[in-house]
C-alpha cells in the first residue's frame, strides 16, 4: 500500500507531487553551508509525515483522486489505508532519529521536537477545518487560524529542520520557521484557488470538489465578509445550509467569487504573505519560494 501510494514499484505513478518540503529541508540547509548528506533523513521523514496526514486527510475529506488515480482508501478502504498512514508516521520519526549518524545527538533531539509539535498543530488545524464544514459562517481570521496550523506549521518545521541540519542555533531555527510559515499560508490560499478554478487535468482532483464539498476556502470566507449584494447572497445561501452543496449551486457559488473579485483578492493575500518572506530569506532560498507559487 506504501508503494501505491507513493508511486513505487508495481505501482508507476505519472505524477508525484513537487516534493517542496523535503527540498526546503535540503535548501535551507545548503542555505547554511551543510552538504546534502547532513539534512536527507530530516527531508525523508518530513516528506514521509506530510504522506501520512495526506492519506488520513484523503479519508476524512472522501476525496477519491490525489494525482489523477484513486487514493489509498479508495482502492484498499478505509481500515487498510488507516494503517498505512499510521505505519507512514512512525516510519517518519523513524527515519528522523537516524539522522544521529550526522548530526550531534541534541540537534537531532531539537528536530524531533519540532516535527512532533507541528504533527500535533497540524491535527488542530484539520480538526477546525472539518468542524468548519458543519458552521454557518466562518471568519477570515478563524481561517487564518485554521491554516497556520493545518499547513503552515509542516511547512515551518521543514524550514526549521533545514536549518537545524545546518548547524543553525535555537534562534536561527526560530527565524527559518517563520519563513517556512509565511510559505506556508501563501501556499494553502494558492491551493484554495486551484481547487476551485483549476481544471482536473491541473490538480488530479474533482474541479470545484472544494465548493460541492463546502471547504470553507479562502476566497469563500473573503466573500462572505464582503457588504451585501446578490452575488454575496449567492455564496451564502449555499452555504447557509450543511452537506454537500449540489453541482448546480456550486457553479453559482463560483461565478459569484468571480463576481466578487476573490480570485483577486486570494491573489493579494498570497502577495502579502510572500512579502513576510523577505524578512526571513533572500537568495537561492526565497527565490525558490517564490517561484513555487509562480
Amino acid at each position: 500500500m506504501l508503494d501505491y501510494h507513493f508511486g513505487y514499484g508495481r505501482y508507476p505513478a505519472n505524477r508525484r507531487g513537487k516534493r517542496l518540503r523535503p527540498q526546503l529541508v535540503l535548501r535551507v540547509a545548503a542555505d547554511l553551508g551543510a552538504d546534502a548528506a547532513r539534512a536527507l533523513d530530516a527531508a525523508a521523514a518530513v516528506e514521509i509525515l506530510h504522506n501520512y496526514s495526506l492519506v488520513h486527510d484523503d479519508i476524512e475529506d472522501r476525496d477519491e483522486l490525489r494525482h489523477g488515480r484513486p487514493t489509498l482508501w479508495a482502492q484498499f478502504g478505509v481500515a487498510q489505508a488507516l494503517n498505512a498512514g499510521d505505519a507512514m508516521c512512525a516510519i517518519s520519526f523513524l527515519t528522523l532519529a537516524r539522522a544521529h549518524a550526522e548530526l550531534a545527538s541534541q540537534s537531532v533531539l531539537h528536530m524531533i521536537v519540532a516535527l512532533h509539535r507541528a504533527h500535533r498543530v497540524m491535527c488542530d488545524g484539520q480538526a477546525a477545518d472539518l468542524r468548519f464544514e458543519g458552521e454557518p459562517l466562518v471568519g477570515l481570521a478563524e481561517y487564518e487560524a485554521m491554516i497556520a496550523a493545518k499547513t503552515a506549521a509542516l511547512f515551518g518545521a521543514a524550514c526549521e529542520l533545514g536549518a537545524y541540519c545546518g548547524g543553525a542555533d535555537g534562534d536561527a531555527a526560530a527565524g527559518y520557521r517563520e519563513l517556512g510559515a509565511a510559505f506556508g499560508m501563501a501556499f494553502q490560499i494558492r491551493d484554495d484557488v486551484l481547487g476551485i478554478w483549476a481544471s482536473a487535468d491541473a490538480t488530479g482532483k474533482t474541479a470545484a470538489n472544494d465548493i460541492a464539498r463546502r471547504k470553507w476556502t479562502f476566497p469563500v470566507v473573503w466573500a462572505l465578509g464582503q457588504e451585501p449584494g446578490t452575488a454575496r447572497s449567492a455564496v451564502a445561501s449555499a452555504y447557509a445550509g450543511g452537506g454537500p452543496i449540489p453541482a448546480d449551486a456550486a457553479a453559482r457559488v463560483v461565478a459569484a467569487l468571480e463576481e466578487l473579485g476573490a480570485r483577486e483578492a486570494a491573489r493579494r493575500a498570497i502577495a502579502e504573505h510572500l512579502g513576510r518572506i523577505e524578512r526571513y530569506a533572500s537568495g537561492a532560498v526565497g527565490d525558490f519560494l517564490r517561484e513555487s507559487l509562480a
